[in-house]
């Protein structure tokens, strides 16, 4: 890939994270209050989704950028044949790059391999409505099977100072969601967070991929 494409990566992953977070950020609250221990209402309920929102936005520019021009540098530097089997794992190895978390590791060489089998059956390269399909089923697998460990880290937060699940251990707090409420404690707010993140998939790998393709159609046709 040329400087032109990073350029382009760097511009729509930051409009791609801006997007995704003025319009998901207020059912990204309701899920941190279902997962509160304290009980969603007194959690704050369905009162000040909106809160945070502006700051939110401003700081996923830099951080959506940043993801996502390492993820297509670390993807250009480990460049392999599109029909190999390694490719799953060069899209691990560059999600995991940019961001570090479980979550990455599920949803991107998902995304890519959803658009490789797309594009096979179609005998072409997907469009940017495909891609963003494809995005939507890959953030909601991610979502779903990734919850236990957000559940752990939402009670981390919220846990009150000198607790044991205030050290930061994830596997402490596993257990002790699972001894005090089981398997649904584990999976709580499953069902928006799978729905969110599918709909932030979509939005985010979406307007990642339209505004990239954007970007470098204007560089071709300018002198």
């Amino acid at each position: 890939m040329e400087r032109p494409g990073f350029t382009a990566s760097l511009v729509a992953g930051g409009v791609a994270g801006v997007a995704v977070d003025l319009i998901l950020f207020p059912l990204d609250t309701i899920k941190t209050r279902l997962q509160s221990p304290q009980g969603f209402n007194k959690a704050g309920g369905f009162r000040g989704i909106y809160a945070g929102v502006p700051s939110a936005a401003i700081g996923s520019f830099p951080n959506a950028a940043a993801f996502f021009i390492t993820y297509e540098y670390v993807k250009w530097f480990l460049h392999t044949d599109s029909s190999s089997y390694l490719m799953p794992v060069k899209h691990m190895l560059a999600a995991s790059a940019g961001e570090v978390i479980p979550f990455s590791l599920v949803q991107f060489p998902m995304w890519e391999s959803l658009k490789a089998l797309w594009s096979w059956r179609q005998d072409h390269v997907v469009d940017c409505w495909q891609s963003a399909v494809c995005g939507a089923f890959a953030g909601g697998f991610a979502a779903a099977v990734t919850t236990p460990l957000d559940v752990a880290k939402t009670r981390i937060m919220l846990a009150k100072a000198g607790s044991s699940t205030a050290s930061g251990n994830v596997l402490s707090a596993l257990h002790g969601v699972w001894r005090t409420q089981g398997l649904s404690g584990l999976f709580a707010g499953v069902f928006p967070r799978t729905a969110a993140i599918s709909l932030g998939g979509f939005i985010f790998l979406g307007a990642y991929e339209q505004t990239r393709s954007l970007l470098l159609e204007l560089g071709r046709a300018s002198p």
